[in-house]
Formats: C-alpha cells, structure tokens, sequence
C-alpha cells in the first residue's frame, strides 16, 4: 500500500448512482451464471460467470472495528480516496492491526464498461494471489484511471505477480459479476447512493480521514 504525507483532502464529493441496479441484467442470471450483455460491451455477448468470493480484507480480520468503503473503480472521488485518504488509514490503522479494512465493489457506474470489467480484473488477481495483492493492484487501477482497459489490466497485474492473460480475460468477460454483483446489492441495501461511501461498524461515515479516525476511536472505546 502506498503511503503519503501531509494533509489529507476532504473528500466532499463523490460520484452518484442514478439507478438501483447499475445494469440492466437480471440478478438471478448473474448468479446462476448465464449472462446476457447489454451494457458494457460493444455489441450483445454472453459469457459464463460462477465464479464468487468474499470481501477483500486487509489488516487484523478479527479485529474489533471494521471499516468497508464502496467503491467504483471508474470514480474519480475513489481514486482521490484512494491516493490521499487510504494511505493515512493504511499507516495508522490497517498495518498495525487495529482494524478490519474492507474493499467493497460498487458500480455506480461511472463508466459502462470499466465500472464492471475493473473489479473482475481486481477479483481475479484476489482469486490467484490473495488479498494483499488485490489491495496492491487496486492502487495500480486507480493510479492508472485514465487508461483502464483490457491491455492495462493485463500489464498491471504483471506488477503484483499475477497472471496477465488471466486477469485480461476475467476482466472482459466480467467473470467475477456474481461477488461484483452481491457487493452492490449489499452497498444499496444499506443504503449506498455513491461512492465512495464509508461504514465504520456498520454506521455510515463521511470518507475523509478526520471522519474516519473520529469514529474508529469511538468505535474502539465502544469495544473496550
């Protein structure tokens, strides 16, 4: 995880669903696996998709504090969360064990085809090299927003020892859309309306450093 120093940005904005699903497939086609697209892709495909895992996690799992952040890998407010909020958090208290850090997808989406595909590159790289190089190829992803596509997925995942052609082809044919999907559904269960959107236990928190350290501590006491 990269660190950095100095003040953090507020981070006051953030990028707004505008419907309740993301997409127009059914949910119960996604999970079973058969999957008809007709967004995020040129042209109709279809492809199998069966493949689910949990919650990418960082820091101490049994912790007593959890934080979960939804987040679109398409959003620029994400990537400023991610550059400039997320490294103080990573430092302070993910490394050292005193929280449960959770990355939790949620495409808005911002872009119809790199809100969906950029989480199944991150999956696949989660599902073959486990979750600290998912966190570390979800910075790579952020770091290189602006040219997010199959050929970047594929390089990028040579930086985390992962293999290219795998995440490539997990990416494009949206393999990982059932665990994408479940943690969408989630974040709007509990009421997400953007991203990125912080929980600390469960109690929704502005996603700044401020907020979030605030409420960890209170959190921490809570549990003592």
């Amino acid at each position: 995880m990269l660190t950095a120093g100095g003040t953090t940005l507020a981070v006051l904005a953030g990028c707004l669903t505008t419907s309740e699903t993301g997409d127009d497939r059914d949910s119960d086609e996604a999970v079973n696996g058969t999957q008809t697209r007709d967004s995020g892709t040129t042209g109709t495909a279809t492809s199998t998709a069966t493949e689910t895992l949990p919650t990418p996690v960082a820091g101490n799992p049994d912790a007593s504090v959890t934080v979960a952040v939804y987040e679109d890998f398409a959003c620029p407010h994400c990537k400023t969360f991610d550059e400039e909020v997320l490294p103080q958090l990573w430092s302070e208290y993910i490394e050292p064990g005193e929280i449960r850090y959770e990355h939790r997808d949620f495409p808005i989406p911002v872009d119809e085809t790199v809100s969906w595909q950029a989480p199944s590159a991150a999956r696949a790289v989660q599902a073959t090299a486990g979750d600290d190089a998912f966190f570390e190829y979800a910075d790579l992803l952020f770091a290189n927003q602006a040219s997010l596509g199959p050929d970047t997925y594929a390089s990028l995942a040579g930086e985390v020892d992962a293999d290219g052609e795998t995440v490539r082809n997990a990416a494009v044919e949206r393999r990982y859309d059932p665990a994408v999907r479940a943690a969408r559904q989630r974040g709007i269960d509990a009421g997400v309306k953007g991203t990125p959107t912080a929980f600390v236990n469960g109690q929704q928190v502005r996603a700044t450093y401020e907020a979030l350290s605030s409420a960890i501590g209170e959190a921490q006491s809570d549990s003592t």
